[in-house]
């Protein structure tokens, strides 16, 4: 489980960003903050793995708390969320090495997409061998080595709605049927099978039977 801190001095607005990463399978929010001196605080004691931060606090700019934060834990991300579109500002965020950018307001679907992000190529650089390759870092940065993740799906599939059937199978915390699948991504029984069984055959996930009093065992499926 991935520990988010969220910062804003926006209560309301605080709030809502909590309901978005909580919606998010895979994330929990162990802090709010509401200024920088709070956000200090939060990060020492509370050590979480993420922080969605805003540019505008009322003591100190929230890219100064970066640099402040990074002190109290080095190894803290950090996903800017702010109003904040100044090219300067974009560009000293990025030189402080945040994760993402993000310019309010956003719908949940923005903030989804970053921390899934987040999740798969971070995650996945975090449990590397001592080494990382090629592909280990493209997914940290965005690029691509070789065909793209969506020339290697098979025909008819959307990335898009892989990753939802990942985030669903993932965050589920038991095994699921295609029929459940289908019904939290929003698409066909038949549809979510299809892609579960390409997940089975990436070794993504697992197939688990389970047999009733009569007919056939159900197929069902959980995360590896």
């Amino acid at each position: 489980m991935i520990r988010v801190l969220v910062v804003d001095d926006d209560f309301m607005v605080a709030r809502i960003h909590r309901g978005f990463v909580e919606r998010t399978p895979g994330f929990e929010v162990v802090g709010v903050a509401h200024n920088a001196a709070e956000a200090l605080v939060a990060v020492e004691e509370l050590a979480p793995d993420l922080v969605l931060l805003d540019v505008y606090l009322p003591d100190v700019l929230g890219l100064d708390l970066l640099q402040q934060m990074r002190e109290v834990k080095p190894d803290v991300d950090v996903i800017v969320i702010s109003a904040a579109r100044e090219a300067e500002t974009v560009r000293r965020a990025l030189r402080g090495g945040i994760v993402h950018y993000l310019i309010k307001p956003f719908s949940y679907d923005d903030l989804r997409q970053r921390l899934v992000h987040y999740q798969e190529a971070y995650g996945q650089l975090a449990v590397a061998e001592a080494e990382a390759d090629q592909a280990d870092v493209d997914r940290v940065f965005g690029g691509a080595s070789g065909p793209t993740a969506s020339a290697r799906l098979p025909k008819g599939f959307s990335a898009e709605t892989l990753r939802l059937v990942e985030e669903a199978l993932r965050g589920a915390g038991t095994d699921l049927s295609a029929a459940e699948t289908g019904e939290v991504v929003g698409i066909a029984r038949v549809s979510a099978r299809r892609y579960l069984e390409h997940l089975v055959t990436l070794g993504r996930a697992e197939v688990r039977l389970k047999y009733g009093e009569v007919g056939r065992p159900e197929r069902r499926y959980a995360w590896r």
